[in-house]
């Protein structure tokens, strides 16, 4: 029997089943959840490069009055820069065994996360206190719509979060939650990723 048909006949596609290297007969393990974390990815980045592109072809109309630069933004954004540098430090120490550290950096992780979300409430309160309100200008409603909606991915984001700790704390599957940690700090560094694009683009309207 040929090495295709063998490897059809294998289901390679099938969750949890040994998937073989047509190219060099190798073996490799996909675990679902790191499947279905990249199809996540394309779903949305393709709804933030929609929010992109229709926030830069509105500005272009003669109502379009820009919100301040608050620099709370600058502050938020190094949260962020420190929630997803302390996730990867849990995430290369748990991979050594030491699970003690690695709930320590991720604690700092989840922590700094909130502050960002915290301080993005606070960026909210400040416009609405100068006057920009949702409905006041186009400008406002996208910034506030981008924010919520990159706000809500990171929120659903702590949701795995408080999980990962949990696995962490009881240390009853070490495997399990070293890959959980390893899912979450790729997560946290896509959502950096994205907001350094949509914080630009913020900043250079």
């Amino acid at each position: 029997m040929s090495q295709g048909i063998k490897t059809v006949l294998n289901k390679p596609w099938i969750a949890g089943q040994t998937e073989e290297d047509l190219f060099n007969g190798s073996t490799f393990d996909v675990p679902t959840s790191k499947v279905g974390l990249r199809v996540f990815f394309f779903v949305a980045t393709a709804l933030f490069l929609l929010f992109i592109s229709s926030y830069r072809l509105r500005m272009g109309y003669e109502d379009w009055v820009p919100v301040p630069k608050l620099w709370q933004l600058w502050l938020n954004t190094g949260f962020l820069i420190l929630s997803s540098i302390a996730l990867q430090w849990a995430a290369n120490v748990a991979k050594k065994g030491s699970l003690d550290t690695a709930l320590l950096a991720f604690g700092i992780g989840g922590l700094t996360t909130l502050a960002f979300l915290g301080g993005q409430l606070w960026v909210w309160s400040e416009l609405t206190t100068l006057g920009y309100y949702v409905e006041g200008n186009p400008a406002n409603s996208f910034f506030y719509l981008i924010t919520a909606v990159h706000g809500l991915h990171l929120v659903g984001g702590l949701v795995a979060w408080v999980r990962t700790a949990f696995k962490l704390r009881s240390s009853t599957d070490v495997d399990s939650a070293t890959i959980s940690l390893e899912l979450c700090a790729v997560y946290w560094h896509y959502l950096l990723v994205i907001w350094a694009v949509l914080f630009y683009m913020l900043l250079s309207t």
